[in-house]
């Protein structure tokens, strides 16, 4: 076990970071619009898409085509009950409405609001929950369970949040990102906890990973409802980042503190991990 985890997290990251890299050289001087930027935007998808197609190729390998489909469908165990809709839609808009109270409270004004209106957020959200099984394929649906049956499924959740942050590096150096420029360290402690919050809802939801993929897609688009964002920012190694930023850290480590409590003694299978039985 401990080696197909090396195995996949090595592949994931070869795949993801030789894509990006590559479509960044090929796309700088191109004309937006052109068969040239089409490819490199083709191949910058390729790489966000390698944790879930790697996990697949994997597991079909080692398992056989039925624990590959077993895999696949916990993508669309859609059965779980409204609240855990809710729940995934609601949790990062929470937080971030938190940190405008709180922001509101320690300075006396309220803090920049994003642009965006809640309706193109909503459907944002709506055409982007399916991409993200090219992520969560990966992520939770095949590393969770493993790390969990070696590590427990608190613990796990760090683990693979560090490693799931750790994996968008590059990005962190391309200027067209918004991630370009901004400190690596708050990322890290805000993708932790977000890391432990998937974990709880996918064991939750007796193993959704279309629970997990509406959340992943809630988070991206509903973040900048109060942007964390340092403007301008040019070096990602450092903890300088905004005031948001670090009450956004605080206010998602309260609740992911309760998420490790209730998953202190939980396990997850490491096979096949049919959704009928991931506890054990």
């Amino acid at each position: 076990m401990r080696n197909s985890l090396i195995k996949y997290f090595s592949l994931t990251y070869a795949a993801a970071w030789i894509c990006w890299l590559a479509s960044r050289e090929i796309s700088s001087g191109t004309v937006p619009g052109s068969p040239r930027a089409a490819f490199a935007g083709a191949l910058f998808l390729l790489g966000v898409f390698s944790p879930g197609l790697i996990a697949l190729v994997l597991t079909e390998r080692a398992d056989g085509r039925g624990a590959t489909r077993a895999l696949f469908s916990r993508v669309f165990k859609w059965d779980v009950g409204l609240r855990w809709y809710l729940f995934a839609i609601a949790y990062m808009p929470t937080v971030k409405l938190l940190v405008a109270l709180a922001y509101r409270a320690l300075i006396g004004a309220w803090p920049r609001f994003g642009p965006e209106a809640w309706y193109v957020m909503a459907g944002a959200i709506l055409i982007s929950t399916w991409a993200q099984a090219g992520e969560e394929i990966g992520w939770r649906g095949y590393a969770l369970p493993r790390l969990s049956d070696r590590f427990g499924l608190a613990f796990a959740s760090i683990i693979l949040g560090v490693i799931w942050a750790s994996w968008h590096i590059p990005i962190f150096f391309f200027r067209e990102s918004d991630l370009f420029g901004q400190s690596f360290p708050l990322y890290l402690l805000e993708v932790i906890p977000i890391s432990i919050a998937m974990a709880w809802l996918y064991w939750r939801t007796g193993g959704s990973l279309l629970l997990v993929m509406l959340l992943h897609a809630a988070v991206n688009n509903t973040k900048d409802i109060v942007p964390s964002a340092s403007p301008p920012a040019t070096t990602s190694f450092t903890f300088s980042a905004s005031l948001v930023g670090w009450l956004t850290v605080a206010l998602l480590w309260i609740p992911a503190g309760y998420f490790i409590l209730q998953m202190r003694r939980v396990r997850m299978l490491a096979s096949d991990a049919r959704a009928s039985d991931v506890l054990r």
